[in-house]
């Protein structure tokens, strides 16, 4: 059993999970298609967890107490290994705890916590943030997981869709150097329906912040389709690289990137959870497999 990687399976599909942020790297078909991106030239990463904070802060910069603490986009969580807590064949637990170096960007005590467990046709991937300071703890987290587009090789891109579980009439929100822009814009959403291109990526993220669904259908004209459901997260970001790549990011957060001109205190920073002292916050983010 590698240290570095576990794979589960209950004789459906398949997942890989690495150590390293507790990243999922591998989600195949029974028939063994690979549906998640690979991490490859156009982007480096598979299915990041985002945390202490989700998008960017001013300057990368944390402000808590009046002191600033260096803190890159999208937090540490993604880089750091994480330690096995429990492996078997259908399921796994992972955890990052706080220690001087998360200190040093990251000035509080915590307990992530991440379980993944696997059914024949379905993902489950459990979060719990807790507090194991004697302040209010301020964090954000988000999921980060790149598809493959197309999902089926050889498919046209522009087959794809995505279908809500409920109409998303509201305006959609964009980012200025990595910040939210104050205005919103109209939502290509038509109804529960969103027609992919890659041209909806020119702006960067699509970005909802006031999402009425909780679940969505990324699907094609033919070939497999993935139905991912979540709990506990309040915004939904959707993203591909701008200029075209083979990979579509649907992504659940709670929390997202500094406004344009919010330069404040983290414990101040919109859509920032303010978990007390012995507490927790719990999230879940299902990923079904339709062959």
């Amino acid at each position: 059993m590698s240290d570095d990687l576990h794979t589960i399976s209950a004789g459906g599909v398949t997942a890989s999970i690495k150590a390293v942020g507790a990243e999922l790297c591998s989600l195949k078909t029974t028939a063994g298609l690979e549906l998640l991106w690979q991490a490859g030239p156009a982007w480096p990463r598979h299915a990041p967890w985002l945390f202490p904070i989700v998008g960017r802060l001013k300057d990368d910069q944390l402000r808590h107490r009046g002191r600033t603490y260096p803190m890159t986009q999208h937090g540490f969580a993604r880089d750091l290994r994480f330690t096995w807590l429990e492996r078997t064949a259908e399921s796994c637990v992972l955890r990052l705890t706080d220690d001087e170096t998360t200190r040093a960007r990251y000035p509080f005590a915590f307990r992530l916590t991440l379980t993944y467990r696997i059914t024949a046709d379905r993902l489950d991937m459990a979060v719990e943030i807790a507090n194991a300071g004697d302040e209010v703890l301020p964090a954000s987290f988000g999921a980060h997981p790149a598809f493959n587009w197309p999902l089926l090789p050889g498919e046209p891109k522009e087959s794809y869709r995505l279908l809500f579980a409920e109409p998303e009439p509201a305006p959609i929100r964009r980012l200025a150097g990595g910040l939210m822009r104050a205005a919103a814009e109209p939502s290509p959403i038509r109804g529960r329906d969103l027609a992919l291109s890659e041209r909806l990526f020119d702006d960067d993220a699509m970005i909802l912040d006031h999402p009425v669904s909780c679940s969505l259908r990324f699907m094609g004209d033919k070939g497999p389709a993935l139905v991912l459901a979540w709990d506990g997260f309040r915004e939904l970001g959707i993203w591909s690289k701008p200029g075209g790549a083979p990979f579509l990011c649907i992504e659940p957060w709670r929390g997202y990137a500094s406004p344009v001109g919010f330069d404040g205190e983290l414990s101040d920073k919109p859509g920032v959870m303010q978990i007390p002292a012995g507490a927790a916050e719990m999230f879940n983010y299902r990923m079904t497999v339709e062959e």
